[in-house]
């Protein structure tokens, strides 16, 4: 019998105002709030409160069916903050018990790939808001965008995590499956589940394409296309936004959706969260070096650090680091954090013309230098923040004293 195991990426950013030169030294309000409202109550509409109604109607329906997500911390502020219908609706459907929390960093950032303790603290501020919101503790790790190498396997299994989610690129599998259970080198007892990029592309992004050859795609036509495929495990692992924003309603998302448990089960196919499959046995050991994604044609970090402006944007974030953490300001710090939220770069990102529209969901500039621009204006108000802060320690210390700064 194969096993269909389902992941949903839930994450919405903090967006940044268009930050212009005038407003350093002037403005610290960086984050557009009336945007940022607008944006969830819209996706809240169209995707997070349709969706979880019919996965709570299913999950009651069907107690074989299960499912995963992962919730970041900022998606779970702005629930809070601009629509908590949205949290008692994920709340509910984790209370069935057939749903499993994952972990990953809570402001959705890359700090694996430029500071491993800011990605540590991250991810415990994320297992404590897991904790708060639905009391529980996740066992199994993704990684933002499931940027994933050996070294993250290692560290994550250190961390106390058992199972870790990354994309089965081609450039990695070779001829391999990615419909098998592997073990990440340099792990003992760690196991990596590998997306299926071509059936979850399907649902996330051919659903609703009528040149594609296996339109229109019904629940029953795609639980036929799984059921001869050979191995432990179908991964699909995609953005939750599939329902109801990417794929809007009229294209019967929902319907497929509605009928996939049933029509599954009558192919004698399965559901599996990812830690109940991570119990098989690895059928081999898989050696990832370089960071591999599930972003775009390349499956790498270029969607983030592919050019000249991400690169200098991150190496100045990230460069502020001690000083902001030095000065003991809780809301600098938060509001530095939020600028490692990966979508930012993101924005920067100049791959327009070879990857399509993907770039531009949400994306609140017209061009990837607008975001850059906007992004070190920000930076440098926060340096002036820091100096500030800087002389009114030196300030306010005993006479004759000593400040490491």
């Amino acid at each position: 019998m194969t096993n269909l195991c389902m992941y949903f990426q839930v994450h919405q950013p903090f967006r940044l105002k268009k930050y212009r030169v005038f407003d350093i030294g002037a403005n610290s309000d960086y984050f557009d709030d009336k945007k940022n409202a607008e944006i969830m109550n819209k996706v809240a509409r169209k995707c997070y409160i349709p969706t979880n109604s019919i996965m709570l109607e299913l999950l009651n329906k069907h107690p074989e069916f299960k499912i995963a997500y992962s919730i970041t911390g900022t998606a779970l502020e702005q629930f809070e903050k601009y629509s908590p219908e949205v949290l008692e609706s994920f709340q509910e459907l984790v209370a069935t018990g057939n749903v499993e929390l994952l972990s990953e960093t809570y402001y959705h950032s890359l700090a694996f790939l430029h500071d491993k303790d800011e990605f540590r603290e991250q991810v415990d501020l994320h297992r404590k808001a897991i904790k708060r919101c639905f009391g529980v503790k996740p066992s199994v790790f993704r990684n933002t965008e499931l940027v994933y190498n050996n070294e993250l396997a290692h560290m994550t299994e250190k961390m106390g995590y058992k199972a870790i989610l990354a994309e089965g690129a081609d450039h990695v599998l070779g001829w391999r499956s990615p419909n098998y259970v592997y073990q990440p080198k340099t792990t003992r007892r760690m196991r990596l589940l590998l997306k299926n990029y071509k059936l979850s592309d399907d649902i996330a992004f051919r659903f609703s394409d009528k040149n594609w050859s296996g339109w229109p795609l019904t629940a029953e036509k795609f639980a036929k296309w799984i059921a001869p495929i050979q191995g432990e495990t179908i991964n699909l692992f995609m953005d939750y936004e599939t329902f109801g924003e990417h794929q809007w309603a009229d294209t019967g998302i929902f319907n497929f959706l509605r009928h996939l448990p049933k029509a599954v089960k009558e192919q004698g196919i399965s559901f599996h969260t990812p830690s109940e499959i991570s119990e098989a046995q690895p059928k081999e050991v898989l050696d990832v070096h370089n960071p591999v994604s599930w972003a775009d044609v390349e499956r790498d970090t270029s969607a983030w650090l592919g050019n000249k402006m991400q690169n200098a944007a991150a190496e100045r974030l990230y460069s502020l680091k001690r000083e902001v953490m030095r000065s003991r300001d809780e809301e600098l710090v938060e509001t530095w954090r939020k600028l490692t939220t990966s979508d930012h770069f993101y924005y920067m990102c100049t791959k327009w013309f070879a990857d399509g529209d993907v770039h531009k969901y949400f994306n609140p500039y017209e061009t990837p230098y607008d975001c850059f621009i906007a992004f070190m204006n920000i930076l440098n108000d926060v340096v002036i923040r820091l100096r500030i802060d800087e002389r009114r320690i030196t300030t306010n210390a005993p006479q004759n004293s000593w400040i490491n700064v």
